[in-house]
């Protein structure tokens, strides 16, 4: 791996002029010369010859670091760093960190959660992280990318980087005050002074205030001006209520406890000024009665640390302003000094609560099944063990970790675990019976109807049925139209701007991509298989063909050709048809093969089999698709030289454990009708052939090279061939000598009389059986100079990870390559969309144009996405003939 040192103008018998830019990464293709390297350019995806010493070697153990870097000088200043690149990479879980967010790129207080690269395959290292404090909430997904789970936070917290983009987080033990007048620039490699939770102080009308820090940083569109700080005030002093131009910096319950001050205002607050003010527990939470016969616990100066967990009512409430609510951060707050017991009474509550005296230990029940009075928060999501929960204002924050009753309370209670200790809380006893466990001073009990769901957190999104979904109005914004007018399909550079770029092809949802994928393969760019569309039926008995095929044509195949785009709401459509006429509840949710939904697409629209093929003197058999079945195994990977069972019938040379085992479609076709005895009736006008594959941790070849050009001559049944010698008209073919390396090894022998006489005297020979080959009657004598009966390659579907996409060839040259995801990208969580991707690909060709010795020799390291997935998870490969297809 290299990056270019300097600005560079290259030109290419391909491309033009193409401009590189000082820092585009480059992987070495191949070694050219000394002064010259062939390389990728990972920014533009081109590959070209550049001399050496424009080339700045990138060391292995930090390529994978720089690669999903976009800026290229970004790039530059990271290599000349490698200390820190390393120091980065290979950080613990949980690192504290400050990351980039944001179009102004604003500095967010982070926690390490996941370095590694996004998908199966792919090179680059990324930082997953979980954000934090302020930044909680502005994420894009939960921990999952592309629908793997790569760690696991709330929705939104998550967002995954590169390294450019993260810095380490130290956190002070203590921090010394800043001078005034100071000025602070904050960027990613000094973190702000001062960290979310700290206690600062600053002066404001000849009095000094403090608080504690919410927010640090920068201002959205205010970079200049320095950093700031947003403070939760101690007392009701304040005029900011966390947002600035419509942006929310932190979470402040009130205008009155918010303060927003230039960094150079505010100082960390002296030990002798810190304090930890009282704190008023509001009415809803119920607090544990003494019963009338047990004396008071004694009264605790306030100063003191001990903890009373058993408190009664008081009778009167404490006369101070509401203060603002606690954090984690805070220590814990010394007791009230508890009144005396008026009556055993809650506070607001007439019912009366009697003393249980229970001592069990009780695990933390869920809500009983009988409970009717279930409690369901503001997201419309029922509260629960484990919920997340808010109570009183300003707030106490914390989980619910019991849900029962409480005798002498007609509801339900929940016990909560708070995030801090407050001087009315328990362990998780109640009037000496314990609900649940948790530290000293942090139980609390509440009726279940005063909890809130906790607003620090995005509301949770409800369940949703993803089949009906297809039908609701969110998909409104991603709909397509009908087209009832046939359109044929655009070719060259038309076609390449139709499709080209985000929100282009057919949109995946559930599991679709089987779908999306075969259909535009076989209907964007060919209009070889539009026979379909247009099969007659019988509109009395077969009206769920008719309405296949109308919601084909007119909602799929015509608004992708006029359009270049397709919504999964009709996809959807077409996949209820099919579940319903298989009796098969899989189709709408599930994942499914290409060959599966052809096959019962076709029986669906009841439409003539593609292929008619013959074994031995067998009746004809037809089928849609071919699967290709070599009839032996190559070699292991670990030693390719070792010989295999039976011999390949494919010559494969293997004279290094580094060269790829590498198979056409031509030789796969050949080898798989010759050894089964197969021969094609009649030449297809399309052919679906499926390439041989034994799961994803074993497969027969390392690469398949899809044949451009597929010449099915010999493979027929009943047509004029010529001699393998001559060129005479054949009337023989021996499957034994298709091995043999003295005449034309790697293809099919077929013979004229006198050739096979000769040919099958030889003594290595006289053990063949040829077989009489059938040739339309008459008389036919001298050489033959008949038209090879050849199909072209115009689609192939790969597979990855049970994740399709597809490649396919839009016009004559040999650059005309697309490729297509219908799930590359997703807008929102769970219940967001998918965002399907069509980009040109056209080093495809490059490598297609390869022969297999070729492509054996070439670097599998070298082979990178696109052209990786097409070598080397090829699932089907799509052929057809245009001028048979004018004849359907």
């Amino acid at each position: 791996m290299y990056l270019i040192s300097t600005d560079l103008k290259v030109q290419d018998h391909l491309d033009g002029t193409i401009r590189l830019q000082r820092g585009f990464m480059c992987q070495e293709q191949d070694k050219s010369s000394n002064e010259f390297l062939w390389v990728k350019v990972l920014d533009n995806d081109i590959v070209l010859k550049i001399e050496r010493r424009f080339l700045h070697e990138i060391p292995a153990e930090l390529s994978g670091l720089l690669e999903p870097v976009s800026d290229p000088e970004a790039r530059l200043k990271l290599l000349n760093n490698p200390a820190k690149l390393l120091q980065l990479a290979n950080l613990p879980l949980d690192s504290p960190l400050w990351v980039q967010i944001g179009k102004q790129d604003e500095l967010a207080e982070a926690e390490l959660k996941y370095i590694g690269p996004l998908t199966r395959g792919s090179s680059a290292v990324i930082f997953g992280v979980r954000l934090k404090g302020s930044a909680a909430g502005r994420g894009t997904s939960n921990g999952s990318y592309k629908g793997h789970r790569l760690f696991t936070c709330p929705e939104g917290c998550a967002v995954f980087l590169p390294v450019s983009h993260i810095s380490l987080r130290i956190i002070p033990r203590t921090v010394d005050s800043v001078p005034q007048g100071q000025s602070h620039v904050r960027n990613s490699t000094s973190p702000p002074p001062f960290h979310i939770g700290q206690r600062v102080c600053f002066p404001l009308n000849d009095s000094v205030y403090g608080g504690e820090v919410c927010f640090c940083g920068l201002l959205p569109g205010k970079s200049s001006s320095g950093m700031y700080v947003g403070v939760l005030l101690d007392s009701p002093f304040g005029n900011w209520d966390g947002f600035y131009k419509g942006e929310k910096l932190c979470q402040i319950p009130s205008p009155q406890y918010g303060r927003l001050e230039h960094i150079n205002k505010v100082s960390p607050e002296p030990k002798s000024r810190r304090h930890n003010p009282l704190h008023q527990v509001k009415q809803p939470i119920l607090k544990p009665v003494i019963p009338p016969t047990t004396k008071p616990p004694p009264m605790s100066p306030p100063a003191s640390t001990s903890k009373i967990a058993l408190m009664p009512p008081t009778k009167q409430a404490l006369n101070i302003p509401p203060l603002p609510p606690p954090k984690p951060s805070v220590k814990p707050l010394p007791p009230v000094p508890p009144p005396k017991p008026s009556s055993p009474m809650l506070p607001s509550d007439p019912e009366p609560l009697q003393d249980t005296n229970g001592l069990q230990d009780l695990p933390s029940p869920l809500r009983s099944p009988d409970d009717t009075d279930a409690v369901f928060d503001d997201g419309g999501g029922e509260l629960e063990v484990g919920s997340m929960v808010e109570v009183n204002d300003p707030p106490l924050f914390g989980v619910i970790r019991w849900i029962g009753r409480i005798g002498g309370i007609p509801e339900q209670v929940a016990g909560i675990e708070l995030d801090q200790e407050i001087s009315a809380g328990t362990d998780g006893s109640y009037l000496g019976e314990r609900h649940f466990r948790c530290p000293a001073n942090k139980g609390l009990f509440v009726k279940l109807r005063n909890c809130r769901r906790d607003s620090r957190f995005p509301a949770p999104e409800a369940p949703v049925n993803q089949v009906e979904r297809c039908n609701s109005v969110a998909f409104a914004e991603w709909g397509s139209e009908r087209v009832d007018e046939h359109t044929a399909p655009l070719e060259g550079d038309e076609a390449s701007e139709l499709y080209q770029g985000w929100k282009r092809g057919i949109q995946g949802h559930l599991n679709s991509c089987y779908l999306d994928a075969t259909l535009f393969s076989m209907f964007s760019c060919c209009s070889s298989a539009d026979w379909v569309l247009f099969w007659p039926t019988d509109d009395e008995t077969e009206q769920n063909s008719k309405q296949a095929q109308d919601l084909l044509r007119c909602e799929i195949v015509n608004p992708l050709r006029r359009y270049g785009y397709v919504c999964a709401s009709k996809t959807m459509a077409l996949r209820r048809l099919l579940e319903a006429a298989n009796q098969d509840m899989g189709f709408t949710n599930k994942e499914k093969d290409p060959e599966e939904f052809l096959n019962k697409l076709f029986q669906l629209l009841r439409v003539e089999p593609l292929l008619k093929i013959r074994s031995m003197t067998h009746q004809p058999q037809e089928c849609h698709l071919y699967q290709l079945f070599p009839p032996t195994l190559p070699s292991s990977p670990s030693s390719p030289s070792s010989p295999s069972p039976v011999n390949s019938p494919i010559p494969l040379a293997f004279p290094s454990s580094s060269r790829m085992r590498v198979a056409s479609v031509q030789k796969l076709m050949e080898s798989s009708f010759l050894h089964a005895g197969l021969k094609l009736v009649e030449a297809p006008s399309c052919l679906l052939l499926l390439m041989p594959r034994f799961g994803k941790d074993f497969k027969m070849f390392d690469a398949i090279l899809p044949t451009l050009s597929l010449d099915l001559t010999d493979l027929l049944d009943d047509t004029l061939r010529q001699c393998s010698i001559c060129q005479n008209v054949a009337e023989w073919e021996c499957s034994q000598c298709y091995e043999d390396m003295d005449i034309t090894p790697g293809h099919l022998k077929q013979y004229c009389q006198t050739c096979n006489t000769q040919v099958h005297s030889h003594r290595k020979r006289v053990s063949h059986s040829p077989v009489k080959v059938s040739i339309p009657e008459g008389t036919w004598t001298g050489s033959l100079h008949s038209a090879r009966q050849k199909m072209s390659l115009f689609a192939v579907t790969c597979i990855e990870t049970s994740h399709y996409v597809s490649f396919v060839k839009h016009g004559p040259l040999i650059t005309d390559w697309l490729f297509f995801d219908s799930m590359a990208d997703r807008e929102g969580g769970e219940n967001g969309f998918n965002i399907p991707h069509v980009k040109a690909c056209p080093e495809v060709g490059r490598y297609l144009s390869l022969t297999e010795e070729e492509l054996s020799r070439v670097d599998t390291a070298s082979l990178r996405e696109p052209v990786r997935r097409l070598l080397c998870d090829s699932y089907m490969c799509l052929y057809h003939s245009p001028e048979l297809s004018l004849y359907k």
